[in-house]
């Protein structure tokens, strides 16, 4: 069990580490696993939006959808906080980048 935990931690920090290069895709998992909890992470709607919302402007229809539809559950402070978290974290990859 142990190991099990330790392999999922490992693949979404592998993931989060590609998501925040510009990976739609892997955007979009991240969204999923923070929307339903998997692979270990706790349910944070804050952090699905921002992720859904990533993937969205990177193109996933996925995404604008599964954005819109988290949306519904949230307050309008929880959609500003995961808005400004993801503009923090696309300054954050070009400043890098730079």
């Amino acid at each position: 069990m142990g190991n099990s935990f330790k392999s999922a931690q490992f693949l979404m920090e592998a993931r989060l580490s590609r998501a925040a290069c510009g990976s739609a895709d892997d955007c979009f998992d991240l969204g999923v696993a923070f929307s339903c909890g998997t692979s270990g992470l706790p349910i944070d709607l804050v952090e699905a939006h921002k992720w859904f919302n990533l993937a969205a402007l990177r193109g996933s229809r996925q995404g604008q959808s599964m954005r819109a539809e988290i949306a519904e559950e949230m307050t309008a402070r929880e959609i500003a906080e995961a808005q400004r978290q993801a503009r923090a974290l696309i300054a954050s990859t070009q400043a890098r980048a730079a």
